[in-house]
Parts: structure tokens; C-alpha cells; sequence
């Protein structure tokens, strides 16, 4: 059980320093990024205030060396922080803007969903709705509230 451990450390270790990044998805990836159940984006209530989360209630995250609405996700990131795609255009849910809601094209046909100025993440270390124990982690990730702003406290 402990060598779980240590990919994913190694995993943060190498996502947190990367800097740049291609951004795109390859077959492999998509076998290791969880399905996305819904396309849709909600807000719901934690501890941190109200955050997005996905239609199944996963909360959802932006990487901060992301810019103008692109990914800066390499590879070895996306193994820690499955992008939220679709196949279908993402709809708004409660407490969520339509007009916030963007969609980069990615190689291969997939569509990164994005919120406000930032495309949007699954941590691998959530396991249940709910949880958010990416936040903060290498001071680069954080939870995103409903005016698309970043929640860094």
C-alpha cells in the first residue's frame, strides 16, 4: 500500500516543476484520467466556500501556470490531474454562468473544459464528492468559485 505513495508524490514533484508544457493528450493519458461522469459544472458548498465541482459533485481545479485559458499540463501532470473533457458542449449548473464556460480542442478530438480564465482539473487524490485535498498543493492548484476566480486560502 505504501508504494501507491510514491508515484503520486513523484507525480506532484514533477507536475508542481514543470514549467510550460505541451498541453496535449495522448491515448495513454485518457486511460489513466478518471471518465467524466457529467459535462456539467455546478457549485457546491465546502469548506472553503462554494467551489465548482462536476455533475457527480468531484471538485474541480485550475493550475495556475495556465494561461489565457490554455493548459500548461504536460503529460506527467495530466497523470495527477486528469483534465476535465467532454465529447459534448459542458452545461451549466447550479449556481454556474453558461458565459464562463469555455472549451479548448485538443488533439485527437477531446474538448478541455474551462471555467472563467481557467481550464479545469481532477486531482487523483480526491476520492470521494467533496473532497479537496489538492488545494494549495505546490502553491499552484486551487479550488475555483462560482466568479471564476481561484480560491487560495
Amino acid at each position: 500500500m505504501a508504494l501507491i505513495g510514491i508515484p503520486l508524490v513523484l507525480g506532484l514533484v514533477a507536475c508542481g516543476g514543470e514549467k510550460g508544457g505541451s498541453g496535449s493528450d495522448s491515448d495513454s493519458d485518457k486511460a489513466k484520467r478518471p471518465d467524466a461522469p457529467s459535462t456539467a459544472i455546478a457549485v457546491a458548498d465546502s469548506g472553503l466556500g462554494s467551489i465548482l465541482v462536476d455533475g457527480e459533485g468531484r471538485t474541480l481545479y485550475a493550475f495556475t501556470k495556465d494561461k489565457d485559458g490554455a493548459s500548461n499540463c504536460d503529460a506527467k501532470c495530466i497523470a495527477v490531474w486528469p483534465a476535465l473533457t467532454s465529447t459534448a458542449k459542458a452545461s451549466a449548473g447550479r449556481g454556474t454562468k453558461a458565459s464562463m464556460i469555455h472549451e479548448v480542442r485538443k488533439s485527437g478530438g477531446a474538448v478541455h473544459v474551462g471555467y472563467g480564465d481557467w481550464p479545469l482539473y481532477y486531482y487523483v487524490g480526491d476520492a470521494a464528492p467533496g473532497d479537496v485535498n489538492g488545494q494549495g498543493l505546490d502553491g499552484e492548484w486551487f479550488v475555483v468559485g462560482a466568479d471564476g476566480k481561484l480560491i487560495r486560502s
